[in-house]
């Protein structure tokens, strides 16, 4: 029967609507497929390669990779420098890969750092991880090592990437909240998914809050391999360590930098560069000879697992020194483009199914945001290596090709470019043996999901637990659904009954009494229950000293940044002297006052004045100096910012050095170290010399201060 004229067809005005409702109905690929497996991608057996074939993952990251443009879907907000890496440890025995094994060799680099949830307008100190991509322009190619400030991640398979993230950024329907975890949806995947317990732990904990993009490690996140000139296999885990050792922020302390500095990270790394302070970190590795890949109590290839190193200590190798800012955000920064498939003879992959996954997005992603297969040809991304292919023409080709021949065999060309002589440099994949039936799933290695997020919840000072809880307290706080906060705490007490406890009461939530059977819906719809069911169990390893910031701190004061706060005259010895050690140390004494000029010391000489209580902060420094005189202790009482400024430095533990008698501002403040207390008491942790101060300095913060606030 035809339509009735000037009647709207009800299908055709349904498909106008394009409106889907996510319904209890099956799940399904573009082309209308059910699904029966949204949880692996398709393997050479349970511990294989993953397949090309697997047409339902590349339907699915394809769509995830092109899903904004231009900026990155994930790690959009970025820093980057150039520098140097220099080899100081040959490791031939097990790599042919001459960036590591020519000593005294120095390879140029390109770094960047990034968050990764937030866009690109947001802020440096979001509690988030952080990328840490370095690209090496070597003589055999360039080689990228991408990887993040943590050594684990949220998901064993790549499968899984597209639905973290769409959990994690924000909530579709009104675009909130901008570069947090603190919602619904992300704590409703993260509480359903067993196998993201340890990576929540380490992005609750205080490595999600650095203090400086200088001041953390990285990793590569993967175990890879080292390929040696006889073809021996070893396996790798890369780690890069600070030279200016590990320190974070308070919580509080980053929320506040957000809205007073937004780019406070960028800046951090852009002015130490400019004033000579080259940030260096040494590079170090975790070699497991193939042998040993059954070793330990947890399988290699699962990203949720690291190494612990006082099971196999990390081997410092060789320095990477940042020492040039980019000449252009734009054309450097924003577009270098890495691949954990960029690699250099004698380092190869492993079938880690989430590694396995990203060297097909990484290429796609790029395809996306740069517009072109010729992404290699932008400066930024070009090899030192001369390129020479049969790769043509395409959007912005940058390169002139001559010749009449673009194809392999030829004779035209006398059979140029040829196939490259394994002994001359040729790349050539490790040959492993792969057997195995067809499949999605995953390996029964792959089920112990709480070992490690015991491991390092245990390996944590009390000091640091209580900031993983505080953590907790507050995203789960955020999440409006009972039943999405309840969860989260069931999946806590396989962790840490007392975490649990802690995070429970502050959420009025009732806790169990003995650990609750883990929710785990990351499976299959017709999955063996028992194969899918997760491993709860205690670490071989109960405690390492690795894993905890405090238990590593460096008592360095170089590039720390000191307020100097003064609003009358100042003691100009004392002054002097600070700033003569103080620069000696290597930080950087600033005088904050409640205007900008110069002041006048009691002796005549002048200081001038960096920043205003009114265009600056405490959280923007390390520590703070409270000039002495008695006519500054009047100005500092009469000025409400003047004492936030005391009060924001004293609550986020950062060390306070009075000099000559302020001591009627601090009675008038009444903190809480102080009241009723002696002098000597007090000085815990408010210094009174110059010499304990630098030595408060070099330990970072007075983290015992917590318990009297």
């Amino acid at each position: 029967m035809k339509n009735p004229k000037n009647q709207p067809n009800p299908k055709l005005e349904d498909l106008a609507k394009n409106t889907l409702k996510n319904e209890k109905k099956s799940m399904t690929t573009d082309q209308g497929l059910p699904i029966n497996d949204d949880q692996n991608s398709l393997k050479a057996g349970d511990r294989g390669p993953s397949l090309l074939e697997d047409f339902i993952l590349r339907e699915k990251i394809t769509h995830f990779d092109h899903e904004r443009i231009p900026e990155r879907i994930v790690h959009a907000r970025g820093s980057g420098a150039h520098g140097v890496f220099k080899l100081h440890t040959s490791l031939n025995k097990y790599t042919k890969a001459k960036i590591f094994t020519e000593v005294g060799k120095e390879t140029p680099v390109f770094t960047r750092f990034s968050t990764v949830a937030g866009s690109k307008g947001s802020t440096d100190l979001a509690r988030d991880v952080r990328g840490f991509a370095v690209k090496f322009y070597t003589e055999e190619g360039n080689y990228d090592l991408v990887g993040n400030n943590m050594p684990v991640f949220f998901i064993q398979d790549a499968m899984k990437f597209p639905d973290l993230v769409h959990a994690v950024k924000p909530e579709p329907h009104n675009e909130v909240p901008q570069a947090a975890s603190a919602h619904d949806t992300f704590w409703d995947f993260i509480s359903l998914m067993p196998e993201s317990m340890h990576m929540i732990m380490w992005a609750m904990s205080d490595r999600a809050i650095p203090r400086s993009l200088r001041m953390m490690e990285g990793f590569g996140v993967h175990t890879f391999r080292f390929i040696n000139e006889q073809n021996e296999s070893t396996f790798v885990k890369f780690h890069w360590k600070p030279k200016l050792g590990m320190h974070s922020v308070v919580w509080d302390e980053a929320q506040k930098i957000s809205g007073k500095d937004s780019d406070f990270h960028k800046k951090d790394l852009w002015d130490a560069i400019e004033n000579g302070d080259f940030p260096e970190w040494d590079l170090g590795v975790q070699l497991i000879p193939e042998k040993d890949e059954h070793k330990y109590d947890f399988d290699l290839l699962d990203a949720t697992k690291l190494i612990p190193e006082s099971e196999v200590p990390v081997q410092l190798v060789g320095t990477m020194t940042l020492n040039r800012n980019p000449s252009n955000f734009f054309a450097e920064t924003e577009q270098v483009a890495f691949h954990p498939g960029h690699l250099v003879p004698g380092i190869d992959f492993t079938n880690d199914p989430l590694l396995q996954g990203r060297l097909f997005s990484y290429t796609d992603t790029q395809l996306s945001r740069l517009g072109s297969p010729n992404f290699h040809e932008i400066p930024i991304n070009r090899s030192i290596n001369p390129v020479r292919n049969n790769q043509r023409d395409g959007h912005m080709r940058q390169q002139i090709n001559e010749g009449v021949s673009s194809y392999h065999p030829n004779t035209i060309a006398d059979g140029c470019p040829f196939q490259a002589m394994m002994k001359d440099g040729g790349f050539h994949s490790h040959e492993e043996r792969v057997d195995g039936r067809k499949i999605r799933t995953r390996s029964k290695s792959f089920m112990d999901h709480f070992s490690q997020a015991k491991l390092f919840f245990n390996s944590q000072t009390k000091t640091e637990q209580q900031h993983i809880i505080n953590a907790l307290q507050f995203e789960l706080s955020k999440v409006s659904r009972p039943h999405i906060r309840e969860n989260m705490v069931n999946q806590l007490t396989n962790i840490n009954m007392d975490l649990a406890k802690a995070v429970a009461d502050a959420l009025g939530i009732a806790v169990p009494e003995k650990p609750a059977e883990p929710v785990n819906e990351g499976k299959p719809a017709d999955a063996d229950k028992d194969h899918y069911k997760p491993v709860v169990k205690e670490p071989k390893t109960q405690t390492d000293d690795a894993l905890s910031i405090i238990k590593n701190l460096k008592n360095a004061t170089k590039t720390r940044k000191i307020a100097f706060l003064t609003l009358g005259k100042h003691d100009g010895k004392k002054f002097s002297d600070l700033s003569q050690k103080l620069e000696k140390a290597g930080a950087k004494l600033m005088v904050v006052s409640d205007g900008l000029g110069t002041l006048k010391s009691d002796s005549g000489g002048e200081v001038e004045v960096s920043a205003t209580l009114f265009n600056s902060d405490a959280v923007l420094f390390d520590a703070l100096v409270i000039a002495g005189g008695e006519k500054n202790g009047t100005a500092l009482l009469s000025k409400g910012k003047a004492k936030e400024f005391v009060m924001d430095t004293f609550n986020h533990c950062k060390p306070i050095l009075i000099l000559s008698d302020a001591s009627a501002f601090i009675d008038e403040l009444g903190l809480p170290c102080c009241k009723g207390e002696t002098k000597s008491s007090s000085e815990l942790f408010i210094d009174t010399s110059i010499d304990a101060f630098l030595k408060s300095l070099s330990k970072h913060r007075h983290w015992e201060r917590e318990e009297l606030i």
